[in-house]
């Protein structure tokens, strides 16, 4: 088998403790040789000065391609766009354009009376300056929001035409699930790179949760397996099992990059790129 590409998202941090524990997953995931790391928003755009920050620290002290996320929820197009030259003044050239979720408690999203109404309109602003790679969301299991499976796609082909250059899905449980969604997607017509996102579960209460809210398919054999596993106190060797076998079934079907959501806890993502063949290559320089 070979190893795989490997990307990795982080959250920013919002108080000290925070801080470290993104620089730990940092230090940790580093010599992994990451293609790009990316940085998220909150919903409703809560931690954007936060991802601002966090993105320009990595970008100047770790030597990783830092990817900023970037959204449109209650912000107006000039906002979002000077947020967007920020990065590029910062020396940031890489993009994760989302509409972004609605702030907690409202109803669903509505677009700022000024601002961008989809993420459409963002990334054909974005590719409009010429400064950026842009990526985008894909969505394996049908978004909460969408009509049907198919909208999801259509939508996906919108956002590849109005300039995106990659994908990276939702995370999911059952590599059958993307391989129906990539074959889908090339039925469309998509010829963007689909890069499956892959959550290790830490947690599989939190996971369990996070996946409801997403519309994320929750196999009951996954159940189960946790409810063993918590009363033999095994969650860990469970989770790293499961993980690597995913990626393994998604490797041995074509797929040769892997998108990470670490949720700042590095150890787990750590043992199953280990597994993979993903071995560490470089090492982080220390920040001064």
């Amino acid at each position: 088998m070979t190893a795989p590409n490997i990307s990795l998202e982080f959250f920013p941090p919002q108080n000290l403790e925070a801080s470290f524990r993104l620089w730990d997953t940092v230090q940790t995931l580093a010599p992994l040789d990451p293609r790009f790391v990316s940085v998220t928003y909150g919903a409703g755009g809560t931690t954007r000065d936060l991802t601002r920050d966090a993105v320009a620290t990595l970008h100047k002290s770790s030597g990783l391609n830092v990817a900023a996320h970037l959204t449109c929820v209650n912000a107006t197009r000039e906002e979002t766009l000077r947020i967007a030259n920020d990065f590029a003044e910062a020396g940031v050239s890489e993009i994760v354009a989302l509409r972004g979720d609605p702030p907690k408690g409202s109803a669903g999203f509505e677009a700022h009376p000024d601002g961008f109404a989809n993420s459409v309109e963002l990334i054909e602003a974005l590719a409009e300056t010429g400064e950026f790679t842009i990526r985008v969301g894909a969505y394996p299991d049908k978004h909460p929001e969408a009509a049907d499976a198919q909208a999801d796609i259509d939508w996906l082909k919108r956002k590849v035409d109005a300039g995106a250059s990659e994908a990276l899905t939702q995370f999911f449980f059952e590599a059958e699930t993307f391989l129906r969604f990539r074959d889908a997607c090339a039925k469309a017509g998509i010829d963007a790179p689909i890069i499956p996102g892959i959550l290790p579960i830490e947690n599989w209460k939190g996971a369990r949760n996070f996946a409801r809210r997403c519309g994320t398919e929750i196999p009951a054999w996954l159940d189960d397996a946790f409810s063993k596993a918590e009363r033999d106190g095994r969650t860990d060797l469970l989770a790293t099992a499961i993980c690597t076998e995913l990626c393994s079934d998604l490797i041995d079907e074509g797929v040769d990059s892997l998108h990470f959501y670490t949720l700042n806890r590095p150890e787990l993502t750590r043992d199953v790129c280990h597994a993979l063949g993903v071995t560490p290559r470089v090492a982080l320089e220390n920040v001064a």
